[in-house]
């Protein structure tokens, strides 16, 4: 999928890019499996913030997404490949044998008319779902379960892809996008292939209001603030603050561990990720 650069005609345009949607087969969604969405603005009940910088943006409709590839033994036709507004990777709609349609996320070079598979006895090809028991060492996969029969959890933006590194008893060890190497059980299936839409991450918005339109309120700095509002808050002029940089609830912003030392989960994490902006491992 290609970035088409526009030319500088405003000060809205200068710099910003967008992707080319070569891959879309039709704007028009399957109505069945359309959900009504409604926003929160990212507040409560009670009507307080609980996450920060979420507000406005366009109207959508939540698609129902098979994340749990459970239908075994038939076939799957891909029909289409359409666009999601609720997430940054295509999506694809299938049909299988008995009529029944649901939407998948969309692989990198899935075409239309391709059968795809579910199961334990499907082949390890391009979009076929199956155990890690069952996949070769070394495939590239996505959508990944941490529970078996629970649903994909990782793997599961634009361009994201997982390797299969080793298998060991019960447990197979893959290499996540971050870097960080887990055990998952091996009854946990895993769909084939790397997810498409590559070049997401290159886009440009070029100007605010492209933000706006995706719900995605502007930031403040911390030290922009007054004292009430934020601990790096106050001071005469550009002030550092006097102290290492925090969030607004006074965790370390560099650096500090915010992963819970008992989670139950920390025995299944064989090699932490690293620090994209360091390269030193995040504890």
């Amino acid at each position: 999928m290609a970035i088409k650069i526009y030319k500088a005609t405003s000060n809205g345009r200068r710099d910003s890019s967008v992707l080319v949607r070569e891959e879309i087969t039709t704007d028009k969604p399957e109505k069945s499996l359309l959900r009504p969405l409604t926003k929160t603005g990212g507040r409560n009940n009670s009507g307080m913030i609980t996450t920060r910088h979420i507000g406005g943006g366009h109207k959508r409709m939540y698609r129902l997404i098979d994340f749990r590839r459970d239908k075994d033994g038939q076939a799957a036709t891909v029909m289409t490949i359409e666009y999601d507004p609720n997430r940054n990777v295509n999506i694809s709609l299938v049909q299988y044998e008995d009529g029944e349609k649901r939407y998948i996320l969309s692989p990198l070079g899935i075409k239309v008319g391709q059968k795809i598979y579910s199961g334990e006895n499907a082949e390890p090809r391009l979009g076929n779902c199956l155990p890690l028991n069952k996949i070769p060492v070394g495939l590239e996969v996505h959508n990944v379960e941490m529970v078996p029969n629970q649903g994909g959890k990782m793997v599961r933006s634009a361009g994201g892809v997982a390797r299969l590194a080793a298998r060991e008893g019960e447990f197979a060890h893959l290499v996540l996008p971050s870097g960080e190497t887990r055990m998952v059980n091996v009854k946990c299936r895993a769909t084939i292939g790397q997810l498409g839409n590559i070049e997401y991450s290159s886009i440009r918005w070029g100007k605010a209001g492209r933000s706006r339109h995706l719900g995605i309120r502007p930031t403040v700095r911390g030290s922009a603030m007054n004292p009430h509002d934020h601990p790096m808050g106050g001071g005469e002029g550009r002030r550092a603050g006097g102290r290492h940089p925090v969030s607004r609830t006074g965790v370390l912003a560099k650096g500090g561990k915010t992963r819970k030392r008992r989670k139950v989960s920390n025995k299944m994490i064989l090699r932490r990720r690293r620090n994209v902006r360091t390269g030193q491992l995040v504890l």
